[in-house]
């Protein structure tokens, strides 16, 4: 291989650990509810102060030793991947793998199989999991749901209405979060369910000097036809008429600006008042999901083009019905739709159903999406603040947030501080104790060993030393936890310290994943000019 450079044994391990140390170093300072700050130095955007592990990841492109740089991007990867599917949790992962990692190294250098340690050690993640699952328990109250938001956020206000929006919309509710009007947080709730698209044309707010137009009693037809055919929209309309309808919501792609004139004149409003929107997706998954969900909510039959249908075969029967609607130019909805409510039940049955099997994060966040409308509960968080940099910072923070705080009404919670992985110690202790194979013993010992690293890591965070509080966690009931807010060692749950089941579940198995197969790693190449990624 021309132009390279291959490092072998021992000097791959010692390589690897420095860079995976220093990048994990840069992280774990940020684990706990008093994170401190990592500052970059960013020549673009000025001095950065950072307390999200993944972002501080992402920010490290490069250590100065090319060798020790390869451990360090190997960690960066798994760190943001953590980041990205679980929204929260790096900064535990970070503790977990450097314990694993360091431990598993000097079992090598001793005379350990790698390949037979990783096994084990994979076998022991699933004992983790089996152990968090029995402490796994659903939170309820806004208070509580606060408290699980701050953790992720750490801004009390936020956490607060992020709590009060859970509470009330529950666990498939549709969030969405907008930059806000002001310096203030503010929120909104909405009966019934909206989608991005709008009006087709502002002039038809301009006609009435209104921001938004509501109908009442709606007649709601359903395309992804472009309209572009005077007599199709005369046959539209005639069928609208027809059914009884004074109001029409036209759903389509697009419309001739001829014939949104015609919409305009006396002759047509005498008769109806049309409203045209659009959808404001452009991907056939989603367009045909929006089709599907409104013709449920409506009781219509959407015309499809792919299906080879036109308007001109619309009848009475296809159109759907709903008790009120609006549009304005960014966004359309409607409330109280007459679809058969049996259907709108096996609908969301099915995309539940979905939801659960589905591993694709992009389809499972598509059906998250679906599933709040189609319960129709709703609500819009404008994030504000002084200056755009603090706007679009405290937004990224609270899309963040809530997709924890969605885990955790989903997902159940776990009690916090370290506490629930420590749990998990007598287990793997167990399960040492009972082998005779040398790989399996140390792999459950070095896991046993490592489920100390969270909480020990928390309490130096806090500015205390473990060794004066861990002796009275071990020996206290199930649940028993330092709170860093009082300096005492209290109840997790009947205290509020508490963290997301599935995110302490995903970090913990991404941690012990990595790190076994980090383990493996036997020899280094280096080629002048490696190709480039964009992920993270």
């Amino acid at each position: 291989m021309p132009n390279s450079k291959v490092i072998f044994q021992p000097n791959t391990a010692d390589c690897l650990q420095q860079g995976v140390n220093q990048m994990l170093n840069a992280i774990i300072p940020t684990l706990g509810p008093f994170p401190r700050m990592v500052a970059f130095d960013n020549t673009a955007k000025g001095l950065e102060l950072l307390d999200d592990g993944g972002t501080i990841a992402r920010r490290i492109i490069q250590i100065p030793n090319r060798d020790a740089d390869m451990g360090a991007m190997y960690v960066r990867q798994m760190l943001w991947q953590v980041r990205e599917n679980l929204g929260d949790g790096t900064a535990t992962a970070a503790v977990l793998f450097k314990a694993i990692f360091n431990e598993g190294l000097r079992l090598i250098a001793a005379g350990g199989n790698a390949m037979r340690l990783r096994h084990y050690l994979e076998q022991g993640a699933k004992i983790i999991q089996a152990e968090l699952d029995k402490q796994k328990f659903q939170v309820e109250g806004k208070e509580n749901l606060a408290g699980l938001a701050e953790t992720t956020c750490h801004d009390p206000e936020l956490a607060k209405m992020l709590g009060e929006i859970f509470d009330i919309i529950g666990e498939h509710g549709h969030l969405e979060v907008r930059f806000g009007r002001s310096r203030k947080l503010e929120r909104e709730y909405f009966e019934g369910m909206y989608w991005k698209g709008g009006l087709t044309s502002p002039f038809m707010l301009t006609q009435i000097g209104k921001s938004k137009i509501n109908l009442e009693n709606t007649a709601v037809f359903i395309t992804d036809l472009a309209l572009e055919d005077k007599n199709d929209l005369q046959h539209l309309l005639q069928v609208a008429i027809e059914s009884g309808a004074k109001q029409l919501l036209l759903l389509v792609q697009s419309i001739k600006d001829d014939l949104l004139g015609l919409l305009s004149t006396d002759a047509v409003k005498e008769k109806i008042q049309v409203v045209p929107v659009k959808l404001g997706v452009y991907d056939g998954p989603k367009i045909v999901a929006a089709l599907e969900d409104l013709a449920i909510l409506t009781g219509g039959r959407p015309v499809v083009r792919a299906a080879g249908q036109t308007a001109q075969s619309v009848t009475v029967a296809d159109l759907g019905h709903a008790r009120r609607a609006w549009a304005d130019l960014k966004y359309f909805g409607l409330s109280g739709g007459k679809g058969d409510p049996r259907k709108l039940r096996q609908h969301i049955y099915e995309c539940r159903a979905a939801y659960e099997s589905s591993t694709n994060e992009n389809t499972r966040e598509l059906l998250q999406t679906r599933i709040g409308k189609l319960m129709g509960g709703s609500a819009l968080l404008w994030v504000g603040g002084a200056t755009e940099i603090e706007i679009k910072t405290r937004k990224e923070i609270a899309e963040r947030s809530a997709r924890v705080l969605r885990g955790a009404v989903t997902g159940g919670v776990l009690p916090g501080g370290g506490t629930a992985v420590l749990a998990c110690q007598t287990a793997l202790e167990e399960k040492a104790a009972a082998s005779t194979i040398f790989e399996e013993k140390a792999a459950y010992q070095i896991l046993a060993k490592a489920m100390e690293a969270p909480i020990n890591t928390l309490i130096r965070n806090g500015g205390d030393k473990p060794e004066k509080y861990l002796g009275q966690i071990k020996q206290g009931a199930a649940g028993t936890v330092f709170d860093m807010r009082s300096k005492q060692v209290v109840d997790a749950i009947a205290a509020g310290v508490l963290d997301v089941a599935d995110v302490q579940k995903g970090a913990v198995e991404r941690a012990i994943r990595a790190a076994s197969l980090a383990l493996t790693v036997d020899v280094l190449v280096h080629v002048k000019n490696p190709a480039h990624s964009t992920e993270p």
